[in-house]
Parts: structure tokens; C-alpha cells; sequence
């Protein structure tokens, strides 16, 4: 029989693989809801801020260049700027062009650019690299029910909802973000009333991949860093969009945790391979059930 601690340490795991997809799913969410593409190389900008943070983080040499040991903070800093303007450069120079296109063209653009970074990451770091989490966050935090949860964990969590607070807030609150939306609803008309599109297009995109670079920064002393990170987190990141609502920030954030939390009970059902399936089943079931997700029509 499963004991009720069991169950509890499960959920709390669950809570912190939530925190992790989060961040990488809502800056999937936020290109799409804005510019209506779906950037497929989105798992790809995850696995480079990882590599990024480890690289700035521990210092090492690179094409000939030695790197300082700047740690983990300026490292977290510099894997979102770098990732960012990644993006950016994406956008400007590639995605731009094929906006008007199908769908499909957009989306095989994109995994274009996975197959290059996959292969030019593995070339320049190897097959795999690791990093500790900061002295500041080491060790463990006793929570009140008597339970443990480390750090580390616990401030991935926390960064994943002070990054939807936010959002929320710039969106809602700022003129940029008023810009944004109106964009998001009526391009045309957007660029009739004196909002320099292209220009905030590639700011909308520079913000969703510098939050990829944020999620693999943050889960980089968790996972095991390697070139293939990116593609096993897209497949969960599309999950969690598809489960919440495509273009829906809140929508990403309760379904970040909601699949984060099934995966983590898996063993708790004590079926092999229960927790990698779950997720899959929410996804169809969600699709026959209701299309849009759970909050497709909510807007941010």
C-alpha cells in the first residue's frame, strides 16, 4: 500500500517539474498567442541556455576562447541576453520571411533550426554537461506540514510564478503590453494606428526565447544537460499549451503543474510507466473534448 508520505513527496516533486515546463511553455505560448507561430525550435533555445549558464557559470575554454568563471548568477543572467537575441536573430532574419505562409512552413523553418543548434551544441560542448546549484540555494527548506523541499527547487518555483505575475502585469498594466495585445488582435489594424510591427514582433520574440533561456538556466543543475534536452522538452511544453490553450498564459501555468504533478504520480499508481503516459492521455483527451484547452478563449 502507497503511504500518505509517499503521495505527498510525489506531489511535491510534481510541483517542481511544473515550475520547469512552466517556464519554457510560456514563452512558447506568448510567440504563439502574439505572432501565431508555433516555434518548434523553442526546446532547442531551453537546451542552449542551459549549455550557456554552465559555460559562464564554471568558465572552460571554447573555439579557443577562454571564458571567466563569472557564477551561477551572472551566468542566469547571460543565458537569457544570449538566448534572447538568438531568438531575435531567428525572427528577423528567418521567420519574418514566412509569416504569411501556411503553417507548415513556419513550423518546418523552425525545426530546421533544431537540427542546426542540436548539432552545433554538440560539436562545441560534447555530449553532456553538469553545474551544482549556487551555495545560496543549497540544502534543503522545511515546509510547514512537516515535509522537505530543496532550495534550489523551491526558487525554480518561485521564479516560475513571479515570471507569470509578471507577464500578467506588463501585459495588462503598461503600454507596451497594451501594444502587444492589440497587435495580437488585429495586426493590420495595429500598423494603421502607428505600432512598428516587425519591430515588436522580434521584441515579443526576443522576450519568449530569453524565458526559454531563463527555464534551461534555471533547470540546468536539476537535469542532465544534453544535446537532446531540447527535444524531450518541447514534446512536454507542447503538452502543457495544448492542455492549457494555445496563447494562454494562465492556461500554461496551471497546465505546467497539472502535468508536472500527473507525471510525478506515476510511481504512486505503481504502473510501469505510468507517469510518461499520463500526460499523453490528458493531452487527447483534451483534444477530443475541448480543442482549444482548458482556457483557449481566455486572453491574457
Amino acid at each position: 500500500m502507497v503511504s500518505v508520505d509517499f503521495v505527498i513527496t510525489q506531489l511535491i516533486t510534481g510541483i517542481s517539474i511544473g515550475s520547469q515546463l512552466f517556464l519554457v511553455a510560456v514563452g512558447l505560448s506568448l510567440i504563439f498567442g502574439v505572432m501565431d507561430v508555433l516555434n518548434f525550435a523553442h526546446g532547442v533555445l531551453y537546451m542552449i541556455g542551459a549549455y550557456v549558464v554552465v559555460l559562464f557559470a564554471t568558465g572552460g575554454e571554447l573555439l579557443g576562447f577562454a571564458f571567466p568563471e563569472l557564477g551561477y548568477w551572472m551566468g542566469l543572467v547571460l543565458a537569457m541576453l544570449i538566448v534572447g537575441l538568438v531568438g531575435a536573430f531567428i525572427e528577423w532574419g528567418f521567420i519574418r520571411r514566412v509569416y504569411d505562409r501556411e503553417p507548415l512552413d513556419q513550423l518546418l523553418l523552425t525545426f530546421a533550426f533544431v537540427l542546426i543548434f542540436t548539432d552545433i551544441i554538440r560539436e562545441l560542448f560534447g555530449s553532456a554537461a553538469s553545474i551544482q546549484p549556487p551555495a545560496l540555494l543549497a540544502g534543503n527548506l522545511m515546509l510547514p506540514v512537516g515535509y522537505t523541499i530543496s532550495t534550489y527547487r523551491a526558487f525554480v518555483i518561485m521564479m516560475s510564478v513571479l515570471t507569470m505575475a509578471t507577464l500578467l502585469a506588463t501585459l495588462r498594466y503598461t503600454n507596451v503590453g497594451r501594444k502587444v495585445r492589440a497587435t495580437a488582435s488585429d495586426r493590420d489594424m495595429s500598423r494603421l494606428l502607428g505600432v512598428n510591427v516587425p519591430v515588436l514582433y522580434t521584441a515579443v520574440f526576443f522576450v519568449g526565447a530569453a524565458l526559454a533561456g531563463l527555464g534551461g538556466a534555471l533547470s540546468a543543475p536539476i537535469l542532465s544537460i544534453k544535446p537532446a534536452l531540447g527535444d524531450q522538452i518541447i514534446i512536454q511544453a507542447f503538452i502543457v499549451v495544448v492542455l492549457g490553450g494555445l496563447g494562454s498564459f494562465g492556461g500554461a501555468f496551471i497546465g505546467a503543474y497539472v502535468i508536472g504533478i500527473m507525471s510525478a504520480m506515476g510511481p504512486v499508481i505503481g504502473v510501469a510507466g505510468a507517469g510518461e503516459l499520463m500526460p499523453f492521455l490528458a493531452m487527447i483527451l483534451i483534444l477530443l473534448v475541448k480543442p482549444e484547452g482548458l482556457f483557449g478563449s481566455v486572453k491574457a
